[in-house]
């Protein structure tokens, strides 16, 4: 038995052993979703037990080395660890911003006493990070951002707002970009890490069409910023007005996360379920649906190939750097059509919104929230514009 067969084997071993079976069915609603931080709350011992054995095994970071909370597994045994939960579709132990944004950027910026202190709140879930990003006048132009920190010597004063702040409501810090000097547009940018218990920080949310209300306003008031949590931990990644360069490396695993790449939601094959599910209920699928269908899964299963072709070229740093926006524009489609066909399969109940039958419409608040996956981490038309001019290296006009 080679080295990593023996390794599928162990893994396949230690999820039989330590998922419970109802770590293994569908999420179906928020409740059903780890997000850890200091507030958070488990909804029942499966899912308690489930985190606490990844936690011990280091498997809510699989690849981070092991000194900052992770398994310190390889590309190879990283691939195998996703493949062999899939096979059981075990649920991830643990959502968190700060592992597919914040982590990312600390492993490649960071300092070593960052990573020692944050990396470590954030693999055993005892930290839950936002981002602050967009602006209201600052969406796809994201470099046109005002909120500004005024240096204070040892500290920052910051004021202004951001908006589309995903669960800042929930969250304990934030990752926010900070104009520090308003004489550069790009090199007057500086990547903070602070509180958001911090004094004159506010949120409010902002409801959706969907109902819900994962996204909200966040403000700044005279917030007083440290630029530094101890020795080697300054309140900033990088280099103070050179903010905007973690900013874009982070960009790209934003834009992984949201479109799924490497086994995400997005790449789920739909048609089987469907006809599962037609089959119970007496009836059957109509043929041009089926069709529709067959097509999807098709093109989930070729962007599930081309998700892990994508991480194994970055592993060996042969990744175009502009992948992710192409990634990141064909897994927000593909999920927009994905809720489309399983609102037509599901006919007029589809469209019930309160009953506890469709636990309280669950499919078209999905749908409808899809609607924002092509505008949030940069709009379809400006992934597309970067793709022809990085990529096909196309003329402006």
């Amino acid at each position: 038995m080679s080295e990593l067969e023996a390794f599928r084997s162990e893994t396949r071993a230690w999820l039989e052993a330590n998922c419970p079976a109802e770590m293994r069915e569908p999420v179906r609603d928020e409740d059903d979703i780890y997000w850890g931080g200091r507030n958070a709350t488990f909804k029942n011992d499966a899912q308690k037990a489930w985190f606490d054995a990844c936690v011990e095994k280091g498997y809510t970071v699989p690849a981070w080395p092991k000194e900052y909370g992770g398994a310190g597994l390889n590309p190879p045994q990283a691939k195998i660890l996703r493949e062999e939960m899939a096979r059981i579709s075990a649920r991830s132990p643990l959502s968190s911003f700060g592992i597919w944004m914040l982590g990312p950027a600390l492993l490649q910026f960071g300092t070593e006493g960052q990573k020692q202190r944050f990396l470590n709140e954030i693999a055993r879930g005892e930290i839950r990070w936002c981002q602050g990003y967009s602006e209201p006048g600052s969406g796809s132009d994201l470099v046109s951002m005002q909120t500004y920190g005024e240096d204070k010597g040892d500290h920052w004063v910051i004021n202004g707002q951001k908006i589309w702040t995903s669960y800042a409501d929930a969250a304990d810090w934030i990752f926010c970009l900070v104009r520090t000097d308003k004489e550069n547009k790009y090199k007057g940018i500086t990547f903070t890490l602070f509180d958001m218990t911090s004094g004159g920080v506010t949120t409010k949310p902002i409801k959706l069409i969907s109902g819900s209300s994962p996204f909200c306003e966040t403000f700044f008031d005279d917030v007083s910023v440290p630029k530094s949590y101890g020795e080697d931990c300054p309140a900033y990644v990088g280099e103070i007005n050179r903010g905007w360069d973690v900013a874009k490396y982070l960009l790209g695993h934003e834009r992984e996360m949201i479109s799924g790449a490497g086994g995400g939601e997005n790449t789920t094959t739909i048609g089987a379920a469907m006809k599962r599910r037609a089959a119970k209920e007496g009836g059957e699928l109509d043929p041009v649906l089926r069709a529709e269908l067959a097509q999807f899964d098709v093109d989930a299963l070729a962007y599930a190939a081309m998700g892990e072709k994508f991480l194994d070229e970055i592993k060996v740093g042969k990744a175009h750097p502009a992948q992710p926006n192409m990634m990141k524009y064909v897994g927000t489609e593909l999920n927009k059509r994905r809720h489309e066909l399983m609102m037509s399969a599901g006919g007029s109940t589809a469209l019930e919104w309160d009953s506890e039958e469709t636990s309280g419409g669950k499919q078209p608040r999905g749908w409808l929230r899809t609607k924002a996956n092509s505008i949030e981490g940069g709009t379809s038309e400006v992934m597309l514009n970067v793709i022809s001019k990085r990529i096909l290296e196309l003329p402006d006009s």
